[in-house]
């Protein structure tokens, strides 16, 4: 290649390498009701607050692969909405599955409350509301999307749950985070769900406390991925017991265990702040560890609501 010839081309390359994102550099576009999160120029997820929908959530939610490790609603599970909040026996109302007039959780709308090279951060106020009825509560959700290392995506999911009037929440398995793993990373195809004690699927972890979750399966030539869910020590009652089915499904809740058949009490103008950490990773999971990286999570002071 003649020297003249190459740096013409090297001159017409520069600016589009200069121009080409960054790894790891986050981004967030809101068209509509639906906010677009990517890490380094590649699409990560959405959160979603249509006003059609039984609750807001987030979908697809794509590992480095670029393959989601949720999924989205199936024939026998249509209230799994791969990664989201609800719940059900709410002052007699549905907040998580059935029909939305049994219960469901609008968005005011939804905000970027930030959208930096290091983050994304969303925020929204939802309102619980059925017709007919009082609304139980309002909840605050900050939801920030970062991406720590090259192979590792971030969401802090924090809400705040305001009481409008005396609520009761009877015992119910369909309460509060929820997370629905794309079929083939599921125990049942051959994925893998462990707990921090070391307890494996839905036998060993079913009930049990633990700070946090992982699940995972082989993906493109073999190379694992998946997803943990912390909990946050600040939580009331941290840890909770989790929710598991080997089909694919996990949720971290205490309002499944009550001896009285009543999982919560909340006073009119009570609040409850729940914060979760969710690590969506590519690669050998013992090389993340898990035990550190929650370690390091439950150091972190949590920033409060504003008033």
């Amino acid at each position: 290649m003649r020297p003249a010839f190459l740096g013409l081309l090297l001159c017409f390359l520069a600016p589009l390498a200069a121009a080409a994102p960054a790894a790891g550099k986050m981004s967030a576009v809101q068209i509509g009701p639906r906010i677009d999160v990517s890490v380094g120029g590649d699409f990560f997820t959405s959160y979603r607050c249509d006003p059609d929908e039984k609750y807001p959530f987030l979908f697809p939610v794509n590992g480095p692969s670029g393959a989601s490790v949720t999924s989205l609603r199936n024939g026998r599970y249509p209230h799994h909405s791969s990664l989201f909040f609800g719940c059900d026996r709410v002052n007699g109302g549905n907040y998580w599955q059935d029909r939305l007039e049994t219960g469901r959780i609008v968005s005011a709308g939804a905000v970027v409350a930030k959208n930096s090279a290091a983050a994304v951060v969303v925020t929204d106020t939802c309102l619980w509301q059925r017709p007919g009825a009082e609304p139980p509560l309002r909840d605050r959700r900050r939801i920030a999307f970062s991406a720590p290392a090259p192979d590792l995506r971030q969401i802090d999911f924090e809400i705040e749950l305001e009481a409008l009037a005396d609520v009761v929440i009877g015992k119910t398995n369909h309460s509060l985070l929820g997370v629905r793993l794309d079929p083939d990373l599921a125990p049942a195809a051959g994925g893998t769900l462990v707990d921090a004690a070391g307890r494996i699927g839905e036998s060993g972890t079913f009930g049990q406390t633990s700070p946090w979750l992982a699940a995972y399966g082989p993906r493109a030539r073999g190379r694992p991925e998946g997803l943990a869910v912390f909990q946050h020590p600040s939580n009331p009652g941290a840890p909770a017991p989790w929710f598991t089915r080997d089909y694919g499904f996990l949720s971290p809740t205490p309002m499944y265990w009550p001896a009285d058949g009543v999982a919560t009490r909340l006073a009119r103008g009570q609040r409850l702040a729940l914060r979760y950490r969710i690590l969506i990773f590519a690669g050998d999971p013992a090389a993340l560890d898990f035990a550190a990286r929650f370690a390091a999570y439950a150091a972190e002071t949590p920033v409060p609501f504003p008033p």
